[in-house]
């Protein structure tokens, strides 16, 4: 299952990331994480200290990427004429979350428990030239190659407000949680996701964080009504984390809502096929703006009509 964690900057969606990536794993769960955020603090977040990651950015291989997942398919020509919304079609390299392959061991890093990618930072060539979207690239293609069986987790910590509908990314997840501070502008984007998710028919669940009392409760409950799936209070163990200090035990209140998460997560019906037709509809609508003009290819004939990712496409 794909799981997606937006809300507004500051909700603590990177925290939540973590919490619930790491209490998968210590599950025993096949989990990775999956940082895309413009600020890229989720391996801080998951434990990591000192030097810098030794995780080769998604961002900065995007070719390599493309190259590696394009496989035979005779409808790519090259890793040039292929677009961060390119589909798979028969020929295409699918990948596994448990799978022995090229592009993990290159970029999938262990922080504690947990296997995580990074889509990198704006470096200075990005400065004043380009959008952050043009590194979620890799992530877009990564999970539109995908096949993640039952009981297979990947968590994604994506960008702040509702900037992830500028692409089609949002249409990759099993389920979206947007977590929310018990403030105004805390639920303000709930309501601009609200509306788009349902466009596309999208999960979507509201997680009330640093909660302090039955005030903050119900003023969440009075803004998202039945949206609201469960909630954290304000987290010592997460505060002494983040100072780097000894904790003890995560809240029990805080355990019991990641396995209301978890619940959630595994409730949800496993859809390929309307998956798959979000991405070659999103596939489409770049070819028409964009993508046609500025590759001088038709790529909407890159689309394999009788083609449908899933452990099916596998054998």
């Amino acid at each position: 299952m794909r799981i997606a964690f937006v809300g507004k900057g500051g909700s603590g969606k990177t925290t939540l990331s973590a919490l619930f990536s790491r209490h998968l794993a210590h599950s025993g769960a096949p989990v990775l994480a999956i940082d895309g955020d413009i600020n890229q603090h989720l391996a801080e977040a998951l434990g990591h200290s000192g030097d810098a990651l030794d995780a080769p950015p998604l961002g900065a291989h995007l070719r390599d990427i493309k190259e590696f997942l394009r496989g035979t398919n005779p409808r790519i020509p090259s890793a040039d004429a292929m677009i961060k919304t390119t589909p798979p079609g028969r020929g295409s390299r699918l990948v596994t979350l448990l799978g022995d392959d090229e592009l993990h061991a290159r970029h999938v890093r262990r922080v504690g428990e947990v296997p995580l990618m990074v889509t990198g930072e704006f470096d200075e060539s990005d400065l004043g030239v380009a959008c952050y979207h043009s590194k979620l690239g890799g992530v877009e293609l990564y999970l539109g190659h995908l096949v993640d069986g039952p009981g297979e987790y990947v968590v994604v910590d994506m960008t702040a407000g509702a900037d992830a509908f500028a692409s089609g990314l949002f249409t990759r997840f099993d389920m979206t949680f947007l977590v929310a501070e018990p403030t105004r502008k805390g639920v303000s984007v709930y309501r601009q996701y609200r509306d788009h998710a349902r466009e596309f028919g999208i999960r979507i669940a509201v997680v009330g964080n640093k909660v302090t009392g039955e005030d903050d409760l119900l003023f969440l409950k009075e803004e998202v009504g039945d949206d609201l799936l469960t909630h954290l209070v304000h987290s010592s163990w997460v505060r002494a984390a983040e100072q780097g200090r000894e904790q003890g035990e995560l809240e029990s209140h805080n355990v019991h809502a990641l396995n209301v998460l978890r619940e959630a997560v595994d409730a949800c019906p496993k859809d390929w096929p309307t998956a798959h037709g979000h991405a070659v509809d999103f596939h489409l609508r770049n070819a028409r703006a964009w993508a046609d003009d500025r590759s001088g290819h038709d790529l909407a004939a890159q689309v394999d009509p009788e083609f449908v990712p899933g452990p099916a496409a596998l054998a």
